[in-house]
């Protein structure tokens, strides 16, 4: 049944016995940097479904979401440019690449297709809007960023699959051709397209603060943000990260930035540990050394209990205190480095 097969499957056999010698990996799980509560103490499970069936209305927009039609298979601009599809799904093109990241155009973000839905005008992408893809990156392994049906229907036109170690257990178990995977640790890097004469991209695995898992288990598999680099341009791919001081730490080491993609939705007093709050969202591109933010993780799924558009008002709010420069496209408007940054702000127009 595709219900079965969307929970995936964990690590086993070699694939298990290559993650225990990860240096993450420790008392059969992986873990973060600093000691990390998936929750707060009080907060028990029944106060937070209490909280989700009393939520208020404002977690959705009232009507559909204002969006950008782009043909990307007309996308041929000299610079990097980047589409945003709401979350944290977004496509970048450079030197000629194409490589999408955290696709999920099924239109939900879950196992299941009645709950997690996205928001009308959210979701005019789809697998098909997509030409050949030469990389794919998946950050790590839920439902919002790995989904089973999207990857299922990309993978043809899909040339190699980068991912968090462990995470390729999953799509192996989809069908996925092994020989197309590849699997980080964090701090590990790879020339993902050496000898292209446009000169070689490369990907970095950095730490993040967060967790894994698809079903009952968690952390078996790795979470991960990324650095790309392509020429003289670097790109933070940010995931889903609470705030600590692996940002600076990846500004020190791999800054500054061009742009740096970090989420700024799916908050939570509950849960201030692996998700961050738009403020610290703003504070993180500053440690990256970001020279322009572009706030992911919201504007699609009402996976919290905060109203739909108050993450970016509070980024914007932030950015404005610090000086950090922010892009708002709407879904699906190019973003184009040196070049074209949108800043509207268009989620005042949904009412």
């Amino acid at each position: 049944m595709a219900i079965l097969k969307t929970f995936g499957n964990n690590p086993a056999g070699n694939d298990l016995q290559t993650i225990k010698g990860s240096l993450n990996y420790r008392d059969g799980v992986f873990q973060n940097l600093s000691r990390t509560e998936a929750l707060v103490k009080g907060a028990s499970f029944l106060k937070i479904m209490w909280r989700y069936f009393t939520k208020p209305g404002n977690t959705k927009p009232p009507v559909a979401l204002p969006s950008v039609m782009t043909n990307i298979n007309l996308l041929k601009e000299e610079k990097p440019v980047i589409l945003w599809f709401g979350h944290s799904s977004y496509f970048i093109q450079c030197n000629g690449k194409n490589i999408l990241v955290d696709p999920v155009f099924c239109g939900y973000a879950s196992p299941f297709s009645f709950t997690g839905k996205s928001f009308k005008g959210a979701d005019i992408y789809s697998a098909e809007d997509f030409p050949d893809i030469d990389m794919l990156i998946l950050t790590h392994d839920h439902y919002d960023h790995l989904d089973y049906k999207t990857v299922l229907k990309l993978q043809p036109k899909t040339k190699k699959i980068c991912t968090s170690l462990g995470v390729g257990s999953h799509l192996k178990y989809w069908g996925i051709d092994p020989a197309k995977i590849v699997e980080f640790d964090w701090w590990d890097s790879q020339q993902v397209t050496e000898g292209d004469p446009a000169g070689p991209i490369e990907l970095t695995a950095a730490p993040a603060r967060h967790f894994s898992g698809r079903l009952f288990t968690r952390n078996k598999t790795l979470w991960s943000s990324f650095i790309l680099k392509s020429g003289n341009y670097r790109i933070y791919i940010g995931a889903d990260s609470g705030y600590d001081s692996h940002f600076k730490m990846i500004g020190e080491k791999y800054g500054p930035f061009d742009i740096a993609m970090l989420e700024s939705g799916q908050y939570n007093e509950y849960w201030p540990y692996i998700h961050m709050m738009p403020e610290e969202t703003v504070q993180a591109a500053a440690d990256l050394k970001a020279k322009v933010l572009l706030p992911v993780h919201w504007g699609k799924f009402a996976i919290s209990l905060h109203p739909w558009d108050e993450p970016i008002k509070r980024v914007i709010a932030k950015a404005s205190e610090l000086n950090v420069k922010v892009t708002t496209p709407m879904i699906g408007e190019p973003v184009i480095l040196d070049s074209s940054y949108p800043r509207q702000q268009w989620w005042l127009t949904v009412a």
